[in-house]
């Protein structure tokens, strides 16, 4: 029967010894401890002896168990990413590597430090420009770790300190430039500037950290005048993009052209050639005839007049008709004349023998001394005339 059922005797099995006449409840945590403790003191008959052999034991169960606790405490792990700092004492004592690792606990203290993850730090604000402009630029700058020590120790707070270094060089890249270079074409040239300058500030502090890149989020004018600099932004653009179809239309026609100039070069070669050999082919036809003139400069002269005469007379519709010898005029079929010169014309054309080439015939011929007497007793006879 439980101690509380009804018709019991709840008052002696009551675990709480309320033995009142009214409930007062469980009583405090600190009379069951005692209780307990007086029990484990009683523990083993009226002996003294044998009570304090079990309060030893007890004792050393106790010092057992906190041992193994304080072991097993000080176990931890670093993350492969990680290196840990330990530090003994609030001093840097050693670097903790990957893995499973113990420390003296309540002694040893271990920070862990990522090494290989890339951190991001960012910046922006309202900035004035060498040429008294307001512009708003907002950078972020990529950092490594390489030195958990140096990133622990050299600072008291190694990104607080980055981010106000980054905030000072961007502050005096962008007041030492224009407002144009930093919106427009000179941003690549800036950022380099700030990387440069943020680097240099660092470098004294050694906080262990490696600048991967930095890069421009946004770069733009006050509110006021944002309308003004997008219209002078496209201009620019424009302006480039006219560039670059010059610089296409120039790569096509530029081939051209000097096709034209090499051809018109070789014509000019071809043509002076021509005009060379054609000067040296006269002189050589002037040169065998000259031992011809010498020796009878009148008819050599008489012939080429005629041959002269000959050539002006074949390109002209012009007929020249002698009438001083007398007698009836004659008609003259003068169309028909000038078909049969055509004819006459093209058959020489066609002939591959030239009239050079019969001069030179009838000149070489045994004949050719009495023709030319001939012709030339003709020619006086017709000059008698005249």
């Amino acid at each position: 029967m439980a101690w509380n059922e009804p018709g019991g005797n709840d008052k002696k099995n009551d675990p709480w010894k309320n033995r009142g006449s009214k409930d007062q409840g469980p009583p405090d945590l600190d009379d069951v401890l005692k209780n307990l403790f007086g029990k484990f003191g009683k523990g083993g008959g009226g002996s003294g002896g044998t009570g304090a052999s079990f309060t030893g034991k007890g004792i050393g169960i106790v010092a057992i168990l906190a041992i193994v606790i304080y072991v097993l405490s000080g176990f931890y792990t670093i993350k492969e990413a990680e290196r840990g700092v330990i530090l003994r004492f609030g001093e840097f004592h050693s670097l903790a590597q990957p893995g499973l690792q113990w420390k003296l606990t309540f002694i040893d203290q271990v920070l862990p430090v990522n090494v290989q993850s890339i951190r991001n730090q960012g910046s922006s604000g309202s900035m004035l420009t060498e040429d008294e402009n307001m512009v708003s630029v907002e950078m972020e700058v990529q950092y490594r770790v390489f030195d958990p020590q140096q990133w622990v120790f050299a600072v008291v707070n190694p990104e607080q300190s980055l981010s106000q270094a980054f905030d000072s060089a961007i502050r005096y890249v962008v007041g030492h430039s224009r407002m144009d270079d930093v919106l427009t074409e000179g941003r690549e040239v800036a950022r380099q500037r700030v990387l440069e300058e943020l680097q240099g500030i660092i470098t004294p502090y050694n906080m262990g950290v490696d600048i991967i890149d930095l890069n421009f989020t946004n770069a733009r004018p006050p509110e006021q005048v944002r309308a003004a600099f997008d219209d002078a932004i496209a201009a620019q653009e424009d302006e480039q993009r006219f560039i670059r179809e010059a610089e296409a239309y120039q790569r096509a026609i530029e081939p051209e052209a000097r096709g034209r100039v090499n051809r018109m070069n070789e014509e000019a070669q071809a043509y002076k050639e021509r005009s060379i050999l054609e000067a040296q082919g006269e002189v050589a036809r002037f040169e065998e005839l000259l031992p011809q003139y010498v020796a009878a400069p009148e008819v050599t002269r008489q012939r080429i007049y005629l041959e002269t005469i000959e050539s002006v007379f074949s390109n002209t519709s012009k007929i020249m008709v002698d009438t001083e010898g007398g007698g009836n005029i004659m008609y003259l079929p003068l169309d028909k004349i000038m078909d049969q010169r055509d004819t006459s014309r093209q058959t020489i054309n066609r002939n591959s023998t030239s009239f050079e080439e019969i001069r030179d015939r009838v000149n070489n011929s045994p004949n050719a001394a009495p023709m030319l007497n001939n012709n030339s007793r003709n020619d006086a006879g017709r000059q008698g005339r005249n």
